[in-house]
């Protein structure tokens, strides 16, 4: 079965194929673009405040605008070249944005507001900074300076949502959490690539260093969420690590493989489905992954061969990924719809467990029509026989 036109599919209908996703049954494959607030503030066309993201960051009311904006668009633009849902929510549902700096905000790092770019941190540590780092004290996270800092954004974040409106719609601030970017991720941003000449030279002390890495953010996390509830174990386990694209997999397997195992079962229930988010350059340790931890849905970025993949993972395993991102900015509607055609016909939709979306996280000032050929393709080419 195909659609060779591009058609009105209902909410019901996306919803119903995200759950037969889930259920390894979905008569087509579904694609969701991954997205976040940074495709409006750095779109000039769609900014029209002309906000920057050191606004965003600092003023509660500018977040609270620019996310509104930025669901009204997902909902009412973006659902139209994907299988995200049309219908705008009752109300919107805020939270404090801190893109990828925390981990390494919290450990110190400096952060700085580039033009035209996302919020972004500097490493600053090096290799002699080490032994240091392992007696620093990470028991008492809420007096720790960058979480004290956010969480007074968060409250005044609260008042502003009490009288926030728009479209005719409320807006709800989500309590403050903070989630966690890998211990080999955080070790770079903090150490840049002095952590990695330290596993080289002296792979006892940067496992250190990225155990209490690790162990620091567990308690943190734990600490947040106990502001609003009682913490708890997850049904599911996530992880994300992108950093590990700079390693080999005999290093990853001695030496940061029981990192991941050991976050695993402090944040979920014995025998929660795991899943992990790897950009770059990471599919060769992806079976060990699979394998070891075992780990069941990948989201996946770019160079990925998707048909090997799959054969390397099986059909059992969900598989996330798509288009690269240079070619949907970049790129004509031909390339991406090709480029869309060859993932899809690459033997990974086998089992049934494929979501497309794009390779990875959609940049902005991307061009409508390169987002429509993909879903043409999709509706094309994403059947299941």
């Amino acid at each position: 079965m195909c659609a060779s036109t591009m058609e009105k599919i209902s909410d019901q209908e996306k919803k119903e194929l995200f759950e037969n996703l889930e259920k390894g049954c979905s008569a087509r494959v579904p694609l969701r673009w991954g997205v976040n607030p940074r495709i409006i503030l750095l779109n000039p066309e769609l900014n029209r405040a002309g906000y920057t993201f050191e606004q965003y960051y600092h003023d509660p009311r500018v977040m609270c605008e620019v996310q509104a904006h930025f669901y009204e668009y997902c909902h009412r633009v973006l659902s139209t070249v994907s299988d995200m849902p049309e219908e705008l929510p009752e109300e919107w549902s805020l939270y404090v944005d801190n893109q990828n700096i925390y981990d390494a905000a919290y450990f110190g790092a400096p952060v700085e507001f580039r033009a035209g770019q996302v919020p972004a941190t500097r490493e600053f540590l090096t290799e002699d900074d080490a032994e240091d780092f392992l007696k620093r004290d990470f028991s008492r996270p809420l007096e720790n300076p960058w979480i004290r800092e956010r969480l007074e954004f968060h409250r005044q974040m609260c008042e502003v949502a009490e009288s926030f409106e728009y479209l005719g719609r409320k807006g709800t601030v989500r309590p403050f959490s903070v989630g966690f970017d890998g211990p080999v991720t955080v070790a770079t941003n903090l150490f840049g690539e002095n952590i990695h000449f330290l596993l080289g030279d002296e792979p006892e002390l940067a496992v250190k260093v990225m155990q209490v890495i690790t162990d620091a953010v567990l308690i943190r996390n734990k600490a947040l969420a106990n502001l609003h509830s009682k913490w708890e174990k997850g049904a599911c386990g996530g992880l994300a690590d992108d950093s590990i694209q700079l390693i080999g997999v005999d290093t990853y397997e001695k030496y940061v493989l029981p990192l991941h195992a050991y976050w695993y079962e402090q944040t979920a229930v014995a025998g929660a489905k795991r899943g992990i988010h790897l950009c770059g350059d990471a599919t060769r340790h992806f079976p060990m992954i699979h394998e070891r931890l075992g780990v069941t849905a990948f989201d996946t970025g770019f160079p990925v061969d998707h048909g090997w993949l799959r054969k390397q993972l099986g059909d059992d395993v969900m598989i996330s990924g798509g288009p690269e991102v240079a070619i949907l900015q970049n790129g004509t509607p031909a390339a991406c719809a090709k480029r869309t055609r060859e993932i899809l016909e690459s033997g990974v939709k086998s089992g049934r467990r494929f979501c497309l979306r794009e390779g990875n996280n959609l940049p902005p000032c991307v061009p409508l029509e390169n987002l429509r050929a993909v879903y043409q393709a999709c509706l094309e080419y994403g059947w299941h026989e």
